[in-house]
C-alpha cells in the first residue's frame, strides 16, 4: 500500500530495535498501534501512533553507537526468560539502544550498540560474512586434529546444520583463536562439545575492523 511501512521496518528506522526484535516484541504483544495490539507483518500508515514496550515511537533520535567490553554474566536479550541483568539495564544509556548481535550469559568481550536499525541488519547478516573473532580456552589440552576439525566445520546436530569452513589457531596448550563469519546460536560452544571440549572462557574481540583493545570490562 502506497505510503506505508512494514511495521518492524517502522521500528527499526525509529531506532527502537532491529527487524528481528520488532518481530519478536509483536509476537510478545508488546506492541500498540492505535491503541490495538499489533500484529505481525502489519503496515503502518502516516499519523498512527505507535507504541513499543509502553513507549512511545516517535521521530528518529540522534544516532548512537557504542563499542561495549561486556562482562560475563549479562544477557544480550530483553525477553522475561532470563532473571539475569540485561545489557540495556546495565548500560543505563540515556537513549533507547540495543546490541547488534549477542554474546551469551557466560561470554564477554567486545559487544556493538546503537540505535540504528539498519546499521544492525547489515551487521548481523551472515550472507555479508563479516568476520568476528574470538578468543577461547577450553577445559583440556587439544592437537592439531582438533584446530583441523575446527576449521573445516563441524556438524553440529542439535541444529542439523554444518558450521562454515572458519580460521582456526593455536593461542596456548589449551586456548585458541577462531574466526567465524556466521553467528548460529552459542556456535562455538556447540562445535567445542562436538568434539569432545568444554568452553570455560569465551571473549570476543573483534567485529570487522573494530578491536576490543584494550578497553576495560563494563
Amino acid at each position: 500500500m502506497e505510503g506505508t511501512i512494514r511495521l518492524n521496518k517502522y521500528l527499526s528506522d525509529a531506532g527502537v530495535c532491529s527487524r528481528r526484535e520488532a518481530d519478536r516484541l509483536v509476537e510478545e504483544g508488546k506492541v500498540l498501534v492505535d491503541g490495538e495490539i499489533a500484529v505481525m507483518g502489519m503496515q503502518i500508515r502516516p499519523g498512527q501512533k505507535v507504541v513499543c514496550d509502553g513507549k512511545p515511537v516517535g521521530e528518529k533520535e540522534k544516532p548512537v553507537f557504542l563499542i561495549v567490553n561486556k562482562p560475563r554474566g549479562i544477557v544480550c536479550t530483553t525477553s522475561d526468560k532470563d532473571h539475569a541483568e540485561n545489557i540495556v539495564e546495565f548500560l543505563n544509556y540515556p537513549q533507547r539502544i540495543y546490541p547488534v548481535g549477542r554474546l551469551d550469559k557466560d561470554s564477554e568481550g567486545l559487544l556493538l550498540m546503537t540505535n540504528q536499525g539498519e546499521l544492525a541488519n547489515e551487521i548481523m547478516h551472515a550472507g555479508n560474512f563479516h568476520e568476528k573473532e574470538y578468543l577461547v580456552t577450553v577445559d583440556q589440552t587439544f592437537n592439531a586434529e582438533f584446530l583441523k576439525k575446527m576449521r573445516e566445520g563441524v556438524e553440529l546436530k542439535e541444529l542439523d546444520v554444518t558450521t562454515r569452513p572458519c580460521k582456526v589457531e593455536a593461542a596456548g596448550a589449551k586456548t585458541f583463536r577462531i574466526i567465524l563469519t556466521q553467528g548460529l546460536n552459542r556456535q562455538i560452544r556447540r562445535m567445542c562439545a562436538e568434539l569432545g571440549y568444554r568452553v570455560v572462557t569465551l571473549k570476543r574481540v573483534r567485529i570487522m575492523n573494530i578491536h576490543l583493545g584494550k578497553l576495560n570490562t563494563g
